[in-house]
């Protein structure tokens, strides 16, 4: 590498991956501990395979608004928001078979 070369760390484009591939591991890792407890607790199949294919569609949706095809926001928002639903549904679950 020549010395004459800089690295830009403030390119937009760059800057937007960044922060989607940062989002994703914030989000994705707390679901899969979720997800996993919640699978112990023996729940219904069709409503585990639901709440997993609405929390994978809706992540890679969030992914794909947020880092390749910019689009507004409410957009980003709902399909966080329907991940984070389906998130915190499955982590009360867990609590409700923890205590009983």
């Amino acid at each position: 590498m020549s010395p004459k070369l800089k690295v830009k760390f403030d390119d937009p484009n760059v800057e937007r991956v960044r922060r989607a591939h940062r989002n994703d591991l914030e989000n994705i890792l707390p679901f899969f501990a979720i997800g996993f407890l919640y699978v112990l607790t023996n729940p219904s199949a069709g409503l585990a395979i639901t709440l997993f294919r609405a929390v994978g569609i809706a992540r890679i949706v969030h992914t794909i608004v947020y880092a390749v095809v910019v689009l507004p926001q409410p957009s980003r928002a709902l399909s966080f928001f329907v991940a984070l639903g389906a998130t915190i549904y499955m982590a009360l679950q867990v609590i409700v078979a923890g205590a009983f």
